[in-house]
């Protein structure tokens, strides 16, 4: 992997803001990933009808969601922006809580994180996002695989912990927990169509 910057053990926000605009990269504790090549047609596919789903229903709501490329920077504890350590940018967050928005993005844990999935990041998304998003107390978060039609569900417990994950074949309604009264058509999502009666 080449870095935009002198190599160095830890990263931060601000080497990350002195990299190329035309290359996108997360930073996991410091340590930097690539997030190219690009996501493939299938992948956009799914992310634009999970956020109209979800989009047409916060119209009257207070929550706001947002689509990759999106900064989603992760605090230890205060430090400011230009030590934090965690930036990634989700598929899709919902962010209830509007004062962690700012002109950068989001600073704090989205109450809802959706990851479609692509060959390249799955073991991430699965794996270290998973660990990530939990100990920084996202409510809830999915991972989408576009191709198997799969949902892989995770709730935020009271013990601040993710419960066991949960999975979902992609068809039928799905409740979002942290948005009562939201139920995503999964058969839109995956373009499935039923067979005529």
């Amino acid at each position: 992997m080449v870095l935009p910057s002198s190599k160095k053990e830890r990263y931060t926000y601000a080497d990350y803001l002195q990299w190329p605009d035309d290359e996108r990269w997360e930073l996991f504790e410091g340590v930097p990933y690539s997030m190219s090549p690009g996501p493939s047609r299938i992948h956009q596919e799914v992310t634009v009808e999970l956020t109209r789903q979800i989009s047409n229903f916060l119209l009257d709501q207070d929550c706001k969601v947002y689509v990759a490329p999106f900064d989603v920077r992760l605090p230890e504890q205060d430090e400011a922006d230009e030590s934090v350590q965690t930036v990634v940018q989700p598929d899709i967050v919902v962010v209830c809580d509007e004062s962690k928005l700012d002109e950068q993005g989001c600073r704090g844990a989205p109450d809802f994180v959706i990851e479609v999935l692509s060959p390249g990041t799955a073991a991430r998304d699965l794996l270290h996002k998973s660990a990530l998003y939990e100990k920084h107390g996202v409510r809830e978060y999915w991972a989408v695989h576009p191709v198997d039609h799969i949902v892989y569900i995770q709730l935020l417990r009271e013990d601040s912990t993710f419960g066991e994950r949960e999975l979902r074949e992609g068809r039928g309604e799905l409740q979002v927990h942290t948005l009562p009264g939201l139920s995503i058509e999964l058969n839109r999502v995956f373009g499935i169509k039923d067979a005529p009666t």
